[in-house]
């Protein structure tokens, strides 16, 4: 969906369907919320009986009759000393309470330093749906937000957070869509497409090529699936690059266990098992749109892993693209598999930083939840990556990787396993990734929890949530150095 943001005058200047303003805790109305309270008093009381005081999540929605120039009054709580996130999801909130209309104008941009951008991207992410498939689709018919005494500082903050709301949709998209419908082969194609649009080079092997490039890993867990593998090398190289940035997605299109059959119920939401190449692929493409001043290159590798009668079996050994070996035990770990060709490919190309994008255990959803991802890596680069995070607003929270747990990873026949001891498993699969990573600075990201949300809240929806996409564009834009 698209919706265009601008700037109004004076509050008293608006004619809209509806107006948002935004209030503190214990009742701290801002202007225009005052404003509006003096045109109908009679909302205080109304407020009061809605119990309504203004804390984060507080989302209140009035019809105010033919006599106001707004048709409808939204009022927004953001809590105390409001950030950039509590206005992103009172943004969010907000988008959804306000999906019938189709203008609305709003002060929630002066809630925060640069609250427009906020804003733009609140409204946008929380007004997004997944409806390609239903027959009776109710998408959201919001055509217009516009900025109460908004700057032209608001207007361009607002078109580079739209940037990077493609993206994230783009992802958000990939994830939600089922299987059937994206295939290593497709989802090659759509990343074709959009490096045509966004002047991104592309690299694509087929089943073939994967082979012949010792792409072991891959290869090995393509064996019991249908359809074909790829592996989508994207690249943006713009003139005057200040730094070299390699991101490595995790791409499994399905996820069935491989001969280490999953549960039935566990295989539900296993079209997500692609969340962390539907994250490369985004952020690719906003950091291309964006223009910023810093050399990316993307890689996906991509398979489904079926039980095939051809099917990778427990016990055998792959020989990955860096020469190292891998003895696999349980084909249900194959995430680790794909990513340690993924991660080889990239470090042979000497980047200044690598970070990789996995829904890679559930043993990291077991330690933090479904709302915050792991985070791991060498220390210079987990801190470039936790302050991209915290300033995009997607939460990561560090975890270790000792040395002394890498034996259990340790192969009788082969130079390691894929699985370790039961306990820890984000930390064994982990430092397996570490073997690929070569010695520079290097990130892995478990979002696992955080790729698909079982509820809707603020701007996240129900499903596929795209998550990844806004740090690694704001990573690329801190060593850019804009």
């Amino acid at each position: 969906m698209e919706i265009e943001f601008r700037s109004v005058g004076t509050i008293e200047q608006g004619s809209e369907d509806a107006l948002l303003v935004t209030v503190g805790v214990d009742s701290a109305f801002d202007a225009g919320a005052e404003w509006v309270l003096t045109q109908l008093p009679w909302l205080a009381e109304h407020l009061d009986a809605k119990e309504f005081t203004g804390k984060r999540g507080d989302i209140t929605v009035v019809a105010t009759g033919d006599a106001f120039a707004y048709g409808q009054v939204a009022f927004v709580g953001v809590g105390d000393n409001p950030t950039d996130e509590a206005v992103r999801r009172a943004a969010g909130d907000a988008a959804r309470s306000l999906k019938t209309v189709a203008t609305i104008s709003t002060t929630l941009h002066s809630a925060c330093e640069g609250g427009a951008g906020a804003v733009a991207m609140g409204f946008a992410l929380g007004a997004y749906s997944f409806d390609k498939h239903k027959s009776d689709p109710k998408p959201s018919r919001i055509s217009a937000v516009q900025f109460v005494e908004g700057t032209d500082a608001d207007l361009e903050a607002a078109s580079e957070a739209m940037i990077v709301v493609d993206g994230v949709t783009l992802a958000r998209d990939l994830v939600n869509e089922p299987a059937m419908y994206k295939s290593p082969e497709t989802m090659a194609a759509i990343a074709a497409e959009m490096a045509t649009e966004t002047g991104l080079e592309i690299r694509i092997l087929d089943e073939v090529q994967i082979e012949s490039e010792r792409l072991g890993g891959l290869h090995g867990v393509s064996l019991g699936a249908t359809n074909p593998p790829r592996l989508v090398e994207l690249r943006y190289e713009p003139e005057g690059a200040n730094a070299f940035l390699a991101v490595v997605g995790k791409g499994i299109v399905f996820d069935s266990g491989g001969l280490s059959l999953k549960p039935a119920n566990s295989m539900e939401e296993m079209k997500t098992d692609m969340s962390g190449a539907a994250a490369v692929f985004g952020a690719m493409k906003a950091i291309a749109r964006l223009g910023l001043p810093v050399k990316v290159v993307g890689i996906t590798p991509l398979t489904e892993n079926m039980p095939g009668g051809a099917a990778l079996r427990p016990g055998d050994v792959l020989h990955t693209r860096n020469g190292k070996t891998i003895e696999v035990l349980n084909t249900d770990a194959e995430g680790r598999l794909v990513l340690a060709d993924g991660l080889a490919l990239a470090v042979e190309q000497s980047p200044d930083l690598v970070v990789d994008l996995a829904t890679l255990t559930g043993a990291c959803m077991v330690a933090l939840g479904k709302k915050i991802g792991g985070l791991f890596g060498t220390d210079d680069a987990v801190a470039m990556v936790s302050e991209a995070a915290e300033i995009a607003g997607e939460r990561l929270w560090h975890l270790p990787l000792p040395e002394d747990y890498r034996k259990q990873i340790d192969s009788d026949v082969a130079d390691m396993k894929n699985t370790g001891e039961r306990y820890g498993g984000a930390i064994t699969a982990g430092l397996l990734l570490k073997e690929f990573a070569g010695d520079g600075p290097w990130v892995h990201l478990d979002i696992a929890g955080p790729a698909r949300a079982p509820d809707t809240e603020g701007y996240i929806l129900k499903g596929g949530t795209g998550f990844g996409v806004r740090t690694i564009v704001e990573l690329a834009r801190q060593m850019s150095g804009i």
